[in-house]
């Protein structure tokens, strides 16, 4: 039902001084940031299809199958009304609209179907980035199938079955043997209940159904997982220990005689967002699987997918915020208060501006981290930076989604807090992506890792701040001070947040000051590298310039 219009009149009052109802968005053309950095980034090959996909994922009917989909979310339904173990779970028709729009524009596949292209990842992270601003359940499936194709291609007899299938447009949901499906989908589940992040401390078993063995082999596993999101996709990547070690397995629901395979379906997760995606626990006793990679190896043949899931929560996040933003600036230009426009206030620009600047700024390093994974396999230090570089944009700017939605939030006051508006969704929604596959301590670890590990890695980063060197003096010190601190090895573990997060902030504002409006970029690097960093939102300088970023951020400004 659409809102009350300004003129509609009521037995007690007229309905005035509240926002219009917000309709149709075009995600693209009205975000100013996007459309530059893409162009930036080596993809604007694909604007055409990121300009169509962004009128599709910003329909108002978008949003309102999304709503739906959260709103009655899925069930398990572990037998069928004879008695027989089916293990599925029923979706809402929202749910189904959904992934059939991300689906048929490439939102899984785009980077692979266009790996010969320069900016393919970036132009995936838009489209990630702009579906997740609608709905972000639909998106879990679609970062697996996207991040799944590194370790499928390691077992080029699983490549050859499932890649093709991957790269189809149809969405297909029929629980059925995948040979008979026009498309399909593959997840991932790796933790268990005694292990979490520890998949070195996972129980579950695999023994060859037969006499070969290694990779592309036949196994039967029997263990449990405590998270498999996504249970209804065709088949999942998992860990089991073999004889030769950890290992890699690929599990379709389906067996190749035609019989469902040993996954059973515990119960459903009631989690706290993200509540279209149906989370399951689930148990594995005799099960099907071939192993992929090489036996022993299996966390480094999974490690792609990771790090491809971790690029996307990164993009998805931004997304949120941007969304968050977009409602915000909606309900601050359309509501007075005392005799002013709530986005006229001196204090309410403020806030605003500072949300438009981390927004941008969460935008800018996640598209360049995009562009390193591009240019990765003829570049070293692009290689280095998108490794440690997925780790940094995955640790901060998911850090910063929650309180920036709840900033965004109150923006809007107390309509913003019930569930007619979309940001209690958001709100719930927003921790998600610093807990999935890896919560804040694993990723600072893991930048710690990176560091050790790849000799490229600190200078890649350093090289990123050189680039701006002098176009800000707050940046210029940040850039020293890190310098510094990476020197500096002691406690380093202890210090592992601080650095990663000057890393992460000193990243953005080179980005910013070399290629957003000094407007934008003054105000970030005075607030976020100088000395009086509050870390609320809405402490931003006097002098910086509230009206220019604000527009720059105003959809249609």
């Amino acid at each position: 039902m659409l809102p009350l219009s300004p003129q509609t009149r009521l037995p007690t009052h007229d309905v005035t001084n509240m926002p219009p109802h917000q309709g149709d968005q075009d995600l693209w053309s009205d975000d100013r940031a996007l459309c530059e950095t893409i162009e930036r980034e080596g993809a604007s090959w694909a604007a055409d299809h990121l300009a169509a996909f962004g009128r599709i994922a910003g329909a108002a009917e978008t949003f309102d199958e999304a709503n739906d989909a959260n709103r009655y979310p899925p069930e398990l339904q572990a037998f069928d009304r004879y008695g027989q173990r089916i293990d599925q779970v029923a979706f809402h028709p929202g749910y189904h609209a959904l992934m059939a729009k991300a689906i048929g524009n490439d939102v899984h596949s785009f980077a692979w179907r266009n790996a010969d292209k320069p900016g393919a990842h970036v132009g995936h992270a838009a489209l990630t980035y702009m579906f997740h601003q609608a709905e972000g359940g639909v998106m879990c499936p679609m970062a697996m199938a996207y991040s799944a194709w590194p370790s499928l291609k390691t077992t080029p007899s699983v490549a050859d079955a499932w890649i093709p299938r991957l790269l189809s447009r149809e969405y297909d949901r029929r629980d059925i043997p995948v040979e008979q499906k026009r498309g399909a989908t593959v997840g991932m589940f790796m933790t268990e209940k005694q292990g979490g992040s520890d998949v070195r401390a996972n129980s579950t078993r695999a023994e060859p159904l037969g006499l070969g063995t290694g990779i592309g082999a036949e196994y039967r596993l029997t263990g449990h997982k405590f998270f498999c999101s996504a249970p209804m996709c065709d088949a999942f990547l998992t860990l089991a220990y073999s004889e030769g070690g950890l290992s890699c397995f690929l599990v379709p629901r389906w067996r190749p005689d035609g019989e469902r395979n040993g996954l059973y379906i515990q119960r459903l997760k009631d989690k706290l967002g993200n509540r279209s995606n149906a989370s399951s626990e689930i148990e594995m006793l005799d099960t099907y699987g071939i192993m992929v990679g090489e036996e022993g190896r299996g966390i480094r043949t999974i490690i792609d997918m990771v790090q491809h899931n971790r690029y996307y929560c990164a993009a998805s996040s931004a997304g949120l915020m941007r969304q968050s933003l977009v409602q915000a600036l909606h309900h601050t230009s359309h509501r007075s208060a005392f005799q002013r426009r709530l986005i006229d206030q001196p204090l309410m620009r403020n806030v605003l501006a500072d949300l438009a600047l981390e927004a941008e700024a969460g935008l800018a390093l996640t598209l360049r981290i995009g562009r390193a994974m591009d240019e990765a396999a003829s570049d070293p230090m692009a290689a280095a930076l998108a490794r440690i570089g997925t780790a940094i944009a995955k640790f901060w700017v998911c850090k910063r989604t929650p309180g920036f939605v709840g900033e965004a939030l109150e923006c809007l006051g107390g309509p913003g807090y019930v569930e007619e508006s979309l940001m209690p969704r958001f709100y719930r929604e927003a921790p998600l992506n610093s807990i999935w596959e890896g919560s804040g301590n694993i990723m600072c670890l893991d930048v710690l890792r990176a560091m050790g590990r790849e000799e490229a890695a600190v200078p890649a980063i350093l090289a990123e701040l050189e680039a701006a060197r002098g176009g800000n003096a707050a940046l210029d010190a940040a850039a020293d001070m890190l310098r510094d601190e990476l020197a500096d090895q002691s406690d380093l573990e202890t210090r592992a947040r601080g650095v990663t997060e000057l890393m992460a902030v000193s990243l953005q504002a080179a980005q910013l000051v070399q290629h957003a409006p000094a407007a934008t970029a003054d105000a970030f690097c005075a607030s976020r590298l100088g000395g009086r960093w509050h870390g609320a939102y809405g402490a931003l300088p006097p002098n910086s310039d509230f009206g220019a970023i604000i527009a720059r951020a105003t959809p249609g400004g």
